[in-house]
């Protein structure tokens, strides 16, 4: 009977506890930025839902996605391990990663959470059904807090797709009030001439009208978010629930989401106490906080603060812990190919400024994406463009990018200066810089492998290992030679020349990547050893080079190569091939290739989307 009493007690205490655990209730919203919320300064904005939890929490103005679209930022988020190590930065790869890697929410179940996802997931990996089913106790879009067992706590995340950039800029105007417009009531709506136009964007009528869908998107975002907290209080469980609020990364609009500059990665991020559980919190509630964070460090700090032993694998930091501060001085961002938009951005921030280094500068800010190219307000920038009506700041989206760019986010929040050059700086560039290097030079960051030999290895081997074996990712000699790029001179020229001769393929590839910058009259003296890489044997050298010479010479052997490679099997050069042409001033060459793609049936999602790409920038160019 004693031992029956020892138990009914013990089942009892641990009843409790679990009681006592906090639940915590997630709130995602997509594409969007702090300076378009109430809360963060913007008085043209509604979002009175949002603004009374940051009034009633801690509102962060340092918090950063890990990379610029969705699919990127949510591998780190449910991994808390970064892209660049996994391999996962590129938009909708599935490349495998380790076993033992799982998302974070598997951890909470084992400390008694039920876990539910409502809805995206989006993760970026392979095999994400096994990685799904592994981590939530549901996902899917009826998901809730509801099915769990009586007194157990639960983790709950709600994602909204209103503010979404579909919604801001892709779709047509039609759906865009079919979806957000009709949704709102009267008073919510804004008009489009009560708010201010970003500088890099002309103020005109049309602009104007397109812009208003940014803010007419979050309200109804707002709304929405009201709703569910509404049906957390009516189950009456508002008093035992921390609510996380943040955006994926940053606004749907051009020059910020895909962009690797402050735009693309800071997010609007704010943590809700019940009087509860007020004691958790190391801030101050009902005022803002200026520390650093980072999508890598959600993870941990949801084990941490529920009582879990955070992996050795996950590597950021629990930002509820009185030493956050001094572990997250700076942090590291990234950005790499989203849909068929070739690009590999990274990014140091300490809050106060943002230095980007474009390895790949000859891809302007405005990549050839499809999903921004159909947008109205896009094809409204490059009808402006076309007639010269855009200023400095406003046509520089265009442009190619300088090889690094360095912007006090502080005091220049529209990123329109650039102090790289400016001797000033000189001591926050190159302390930048030396951050940069280190970081990547430790994490030996396999994304500045190609996707063609990111596929070829993952057959046999995951990324994750296969870049911390130097004798076959020898990173050092891959990132000095990628770090020239960009940067122009006889000098520099002749170096990646050279090093056309290496024996590693990689260092190859980068050494043609870096050509790609340099002007005409440099690239002139070495017909001979440009034309010889034409026939290099590693795929991505031989398509680089030929683009490089038929944009620079107009040479007709590299119309053909290209063309070749556009219709490979190999998807990953075809795609290399075809994001090339799109920055050709002269596409005509390359249109019977690109119609012909286009016919067929089981093309490859990311090859179609860049031929529709080339097909769309054509006709656009032909209507203005």
């Amino acid at each position: 009977m004693k031992k029956l009493f020892y138990i009914v007690s013990l089942l009892s205490i641990l009843s409790c506890k679990t009681q006592d655990k906090p639940n915590i209730l997630w709130i995602t919203i997509e594409d969007t930025s702090p300076q378009f919320i109430g809360c963060y300064g913007n008085e043209s904005a509604s979002t009175p839902v949002i603004d009374k939890l940051a009034d009633e929490g801690i509102r962060f103005t340092n918090a950063f996605s890990t990379g610029t679209v969705c699919a990127a930022s949510r591998s780190t988020i449910i991994t808390g391990v970064r892209t660049f190590k996994m391999g996962t930065g590129h938009q909708r790869s599935q490349y495998p990663i380790p076993d033992d890697i799982k998302g974070f929410p598997y951890y909470l179940k084992q400390l008694g959470y039920y876990t539910t996802n409502n809805s995206k997931t989006d993760y970026n990996i392979a095999n994400e059904k096994d990685f799904i089913k592994e981590a939530w106790d549901e996902s899917s879009n009826k998901a809730t807090w509801k099915n769990r067992e009586k007194g157990q706590p639960f983790f709950s995340v709600f994602n909204f797709a209103e503010s979404h950039q579909s919604r801001t800029m892709s779709w047509t105007f039609e759906q865009y009030e079919k979806h957000v417009w009709d949704h709102l009531p009267e008073e919510d709506k804004i008009a489009d001439d009560a708010f201010d136009i970003p500088p890099f964007y002309n103020d005109t009528p049309e602009m104007r009208k397109q812009f208003a869908r940014v803010y007419n998107s979050i309200k109804l975002t707002d709304n929405r978010i009201g709703e569910l907290l509404q049906k957390l209080e009516d189950d009456g469980l508002k008093d035992d629930t921390i609510i996380f609020f943040y955006a994926d990364h940053g606004e749907g609009i051009p020059r910020a989401k895909t962009t690797g500059i402050n735009l693309g990665y800071r997010v609007p991020f704010v943590v809700w106490f019940p009087e509860k559980f007020k004691h958790l919190s190391p801030w101050k509630i009902g005022k803002s906080t200026e520390d650093l964070i980072s999508f890598e460090d959600l993870g941990p700090t949801m084990i941490s603060l529920l009582g879990g032993e955070v992996p050795d694998y996950m590597n950021g930091i629990n930002f509820f812990s009185d030493n956050s501060k001094e572990n997250n001085k700076r942090l590291l961002l990234s950005t790499d190919r989203v849909d068929n938009g070739l690009d590999l951005v990274r990014s140091v921030t300490d809050g106060r400024f943002l230095y980007s280094r474009n390895f790949m500068p000859f891809v302007p800010e405005a990549r050839y994406i499809h999903y921004l190219e159909i947008a109205d307000i896009t094809k409204h920038m490059r009808k402006d463009l076309n007639h010269n009506k855009l200023n400095a700041f406003q046509s520089r989206i265009f442009d190619e990018r300088p090889y690094e760019v360095l912007y006090d986010i502080e005091n220049d929040i529209w990123e329109e200066h650039n102090l790289a050059e400016n001797p000033n700086y000189k001591s926050v560039l190159e302390d930048m810089r030396q951050f940069m290097d280190s970081t990547l030079l430790a994490s030996k960051d396999v994304l500045f492998m190609t996707e063609y030999s990111m596929v070829n290895i993952s057959e046999t081997q995951k990324a994750y290992a296969y870049r911390l074996d130097d004798t076959k990712y020898n990173f050092k000699e891959i990132y000095r030679v990628a770090s020239l790029s960009g940067k122009k001179g006889a000098e520099v020229t002749k170096t990646q020349i050279d090093l056309l001769k290496s024996n590693d393929d990689m260092v190859r590839y980068w050494a043609s990547i870096g050509l790609m910058s340099q002007d005409k009259s440099l690239l002139e003296p070495y017909e001979k050893e440009l034309n010889e890489a034409l026939q290099d044997e590693y795929p991505p050298v031989a398509i680089t080079i030929s683009a490089m010479l038929y944009k620079k010479f107009k040479s007709k052997s590299s119309i053909e190569i290209l063309d070749n490679f556009a219709k490979s099997d190999n998807w990953t050069l075809a795609l290399m091939s075809i994001n090339y042409m799109l920055y050709f001033q002269d596409r005509a060459p390359f249109e019977p290739t690109i119609e012909a793609l286009l016919k067929n049936e089981n093309l490859n999602w990311h090859v179609k989307s860049a031929c529709l790409d080339f097909m769309q920038s054509q006709e656009l160019r032909k209507a203005i």
